[in-house]
């Protein structure tokens, strides 16, 4: 197989060492892993998955802060013929347990705080986990300083301990391109997580789309900040790896100024991140100008990206490209705008990333036109395989699609075009707000209220009204400093929307609540108020 050819996820990784062997793949506060270090960690990895009786299909859990060992863990997985599970490192016993039962997992890679709360989960005879035959004790001379490393349990293997092993002849699994590469689990706000299938052939092709339309190469330096459970930070690292570039892991964006420090120090040239990151950047950029010259990219999903933060992100990069897009674990990417039309289609997320399709329809099925709001369908090689375990849920997403057996997947969330196509995103299906008689989308209010002087964040929901049905409420967060009244926040609003989308109520907030991939958790803000 010729090297640049990529059937598998790990392909990329095979390609690059090929390619690149002596080029730093990651950097971290800890460690710089070159290629032919991270391919020899992996293979090693899957060496000892394979000698505990890891085979193909099985499930290797890897529970660690974002670190090259994670990398390494997610390679040597997929090596040993397995399909990974990132977990977050955030996750809680409970939900630990949940995920490592719900998904049969047969190995688990973790280290310090989090090896004892595997441990600690392990060792519950309340809830044997019998599918769960190896943990792997990921502590090693990288681990971070202050962490106590647990102590080795019988017959427990420790990745220090293959740190100067030379065999790393693994065992040809058999896998093809159809088989499952990997398990994302979902962080729905209210019960169990769910399972998002992804196939080797799914993932090839999204990181090979995402590449294309961010038209990265080589000599790239991609930033992550967030965890690698998340499909947006998991692919940083992928991307990264596909075209023999150079990850720069962190763990958080905690502080701010030591990730700016970070990225002028690296050279950093894709800078990927969600609003309440370039917020909380912008903020910086406004107390003590920042100056990021290498960042040639500034990547935004999750949430809607105010059309006002754009010349703030180029005036700390000039000349950089800044990309808006939509996405669903289920699928990875829907579709991106542009850079050169960020200003001139505001609110847009774009057409349809490369190799892919999308159409909307109406509540019965039929297509519709511009400026008609419908459900968002996705179609191409990128859609799940569906979700682990859950058949009726998986049917409630991929529906039949244009050729007999096709499935598709519907987003349920609901969309608008414009004349050219351009997609616009109008909420959730059980987002809308109805109010008057009227539908209001959400989405079009916030991006309509973030403009207003002195705003930094808003977040609408509709809440119950006996005359209304619904009426639109408000939390906004202002700027540090800033003072506005709810009247004038109002007559702001009034001059910016149709009446019946103006909010009712406005509520002043220092923060709005947020799930670790920085959407804001709107039931929160209701059961606050």
């Amino acid at each position: 197989m010729h090297p640049r050819y990529k059937r598998l996820l790990h392909d990329s990784l095979t390609a690059s060492v090929a390619e690149h062997a002596d080029k730093v793949a990651v950097v971290t506060a800890e460690e710089r892993v070159t290629y032919s270090d991270l391919h020899a960690r992996a293979r090693r990895f899957a060496c000892l998955l394979q000698a505990h009786g890891v085979r193909r299909g099985d499930r290797v859990a890897i529970f660690i802060e974002n670190s090259a060992t994670t990398v390494v863990g997610i390679y040597g997985a997929l090596y040993a013929g397995a399909a990974f599970i990132v977990i977050n490192p955030q996750t809680k016993e409970d939900k630990l347990r949940y995920m490592l039962a719900d998904s049969a997992a047969v190995a688990v890679l973790s280290e310090g705080r989090l090896g004892r709360t595997v441990s600690a989960v392990v060792a519950d005879p309340a809830s044997p986990l019998p599918e769960l035959r190896l943990v792997v004790d990921a502590s090693g001379p990288a681990g971070q300083p202050g962490d106590a490393r647990p102590a080795h349990a019988a017959g427990r293997p420790a990745l220090a301990d293959l740190a100067t092993a030379t065999d790393e002849r693994v065992a040809d699994p058999g896998t093809i391109p159809l088989d499952l590469a990997a398990l994302v689990y979902t962080s729905g706000s209210t019960g169990n997580p769910k399972g998002v299938m992804l196939s080797h052939q799914n993932m090839v092709f999204a990181q090979g789309s995402l590449v294309e339309y961010l038209r990265l190469d080589e000599t790239d330096r991609i930033l992550n900040l967030l965890p690698l459970a998340f499909d947006y930070g998991l692919y940083q690292a992928l991307m990264a790896v596909h075209l023999g570039a150079t990850l720069v892991l962190e763990r958080t964006f905690a502080f701010p100024a030591a990730i700016v420090k970070r990225v002028q120090e690296e050279g950093v040239t894709v800078f990927p991140g969600v609003p309440t990151v370039f917020a909380t950047l912008l903020a910086l950029h406004r107390n003590s100008p920042v100056s990021m010259p290498s960042v040639r990219r500034f990547t935004n999903t999750a949430a809607h990206l105010p059309d006002d933060y754009v010349p703030g992100l180029l005036e700390m990069s000039p000349g950089a490209l800044v990309y808006k897009m939509y996405g669903l674990t289920e699928c990875k990417r829907v579709c991106y705008l542009e850079p050169e039309l960020v200003l001139g289609k505001p609110s847009s997320v774009g057409k349809a990333i490369p190799g892919t399709e999308t159409y909307l329809l109406d509540e019965s099925g039929r297509p519709v036109g511009p400026g008609v709001t419908g459900t968002l369908y996705v179609r191409g090689p990128h859609v799940m395989m569906g979700y682990w375990n859950l058949p009726a849920e998986t049917e409630h997403m991929l529906k039949p699609g244009k050729y007999p057996g096709e499935r598709v997947l519907c987003t349920h969330d609901w969309f608008r075009t414009d004349e050219e196509g351009f997609l616009y995103f109008m909420g959730r299906s059980d987002d809308i707000i109805k109010s008057r008689g009227e539908k209001v989308s959400p989405v079009e209010v916030e991006n309509a209220l973030a403009g207003v002087p002195g705003v930094r964040e808003v977040a609408v929901v509709g809440v119950p009204d006996d005359l209304l049905g619904q009426a639109v409420r408000a939390y906004v967060v202002l700027d540090a400093g800033a003072s506005l009244s709810e009247q004038a926040f109002k007559r702001e609003a009034m001059a910016r929307l149709e009446s019946f989308m103006v909010p009712r109520d406005v509520v002043f907030v220092g923060d709005l609540p947020k799930t670790a991939t920085g959407k804001v958790r709107k039931k929160s803000l209701l059961e606050q108020t």
